[in-house]
């Protein structure tokens, strides 16, 4: 485990500086120094020194019931090093993001929020969370992690674990991976397997899950500048497009997918050995480990003949731009959050890839389905976090639909509608 006073060290100076920025806690705590004027937001945050005594601080934590005893844990030590307080409140997780948004404003909200890194657009662009400096301690993670909660430049969160979607295979029915879509769909055919596919869509569409697919014939949501950070350019119009669009349309008429495929008839066609096949996550590993079947994970095979690049989702820790206490708050976060037996907890209760390389070496080495997600997100591309991803997901997924039913004749119209829609929307 990594020492809790290992962090990134600066000058005593910084830390005045840094107190300076100290508002009103929203936690209930009792803040160390006076509250800045309006125009002086707290927004820098920095690890303290060595020695630190918080006597007198309280740091409110909101987290889902899932991860709270492994922060329970990492709170208990930092308690007795510093003698702050810390407070965990346990959050509805599909609603938290929508609260915290709300709460950090009047002052009600937490020091620190868990959270996916997909949600940074919306929270910046409501000036709720504020950037962290994670120091040398930034390439003890997976390049992926930090980048994915890097927004501008500035990084804004501790990330703790990464998560993407992969083929799941049963062994027993299909000893060897395929190489590409057609194989799989060969293979199943050969299995006489009543659903070629466990690939949920529903009646919503689902564009997370088909993602990997889109991008093996080169369509990306968006595409990115030089320094690999998403625009607002939507790339995946054209040639690639249509031809994505020609194939949904092309494999709903085979039989391949079907919309009536919703996220619980995908598991239980897989668990009930109804197919092979499994594009999934991390998440479903629960109820298959308890079906006892014997399992590999496997990259998505292409269908457009590049690779199958699916998104990857990093979950993380975020400090609130209005806590009283960004120092201890940071302090909490990269030298007790960002250590191996915490991190290593997380994985244990989420199934989830830890961000923290040396924790994701031990459980990689001990575990091969973990390290069939990880090889899988050696291609993943982050989810964007720009705010105008918020604008694609429902056209996204009802033209998927309408392709997949067969009730959009001209595939390449009904994209290009699609992607005018989101442009209308993004302005």
């Amino acid at each position: 485990m990594f020492n809790h006073r290992a962090g990134t060290m600066f000058s005593l100076a910084a830390v005045a500086a840094l107190a300076l920025t100290a508002c009103s806690s929203p936690g209930g705590g009792t803040p160390s120094t006076p509250a800045p004027p309006p125009s002086t937001p707290a927004t820098s945050v920095a690890t303290t020194p060595a020695g630190a005594d918080y006597t007198g601080i309280t740091l409110t934590i909101w987290t889902d019931q899932d991860r709270y005893k492994a922060i329970e844990a990492a709170a208990a030590k930092f308690q007795t090093a510093t003698h702050a307080k810390v407070t965990l409140v346990t959050k509805d997780n599909g609603k938290m993001r929508d609260e915290y948004t709300a709460a950090v404003p009047t002052g009600q909200g937490p020091d620190i929020v868990v959270g996916a890194h997909d949600w940074l657009g919306g929270l910046i662009q409501n000036g709720v969370v504020a950037p962290i400096q994670l120091g040398d301690k930034a390439k003890l993670f997976t390049p992926v992690a930090v980048d994915a909660f890097t927004y501008n430049g500035q990084v804004y969160g501790v990330p703790y674990a990464i998560e993407n979607i992969a083929l799941i295979r049963n062994t027993a029915l299909a000893p060897t991976a395929p190489a590409t879509w057609d194989d799989m769909i060969a293979a199943s055919k050969a299995l006489k397997s009543k659903v070629p596919v466990a690939l949920q869509v529903s009646e919503n569409g689902d564009p997370y899950h088909f993602y990997p697919l889109q991008t093996s014939f080169g369509a990306p949501v968006f595409k990115q500048d030089a320094t690999g950070s998403y625009t607002k350019e939507i790339g995946m119009g054209g040639d690639p497009g249509h031809a994505f669009a020609a194939w949904l349309s092309a494999q709903g008429k085979a039989g391949n997918l079907a919309v009536s495929l919703d996220g619980d008839k995908a598991k239980s066609a897989f668990i009930n050995g109804d197919t092979a096949f499994y594009i999934t996550g991390p998440w479903s590993l629960a109820d298959i480990k308890t079906a006892g079947l014997k399992i590999a994970v496997d990259p998505i095979p292409s269908a457009g003949g590049k690779p199958a690049a699916p998104f990857s989702g990093v979950q993380g820790f975020m400090v609130s731009s209005k806590s009283a206490n960004p120092i201890a708050a940071t302090d909490f976060l990269v030298n007790y959050i960002a250590t191996d037996d915490i991190q290593t907890q997380l994985y244990q209760v989420s199934n989830r890839t830890p961000a923290l390389k040396s924790a994701a070496d031990k459980a990689l080495a001990s575990d091969p389905v973990a390290a069939g997600f990880a090889k899988v997100a050696d291609n993943a591309v982050p989810m964007p976090s720009i705010p105008e991803m918020s604008a694609v997901w429902t056209y996204w997924g009802k033209t998927e639909v309408a392709l997949i039913s067969g009730s959009a004749k001209d595939t390449a119209k009904a994209w290009d509608d699609m992607i005018a829609a989101i442009q209308k929307d993004i302005g």
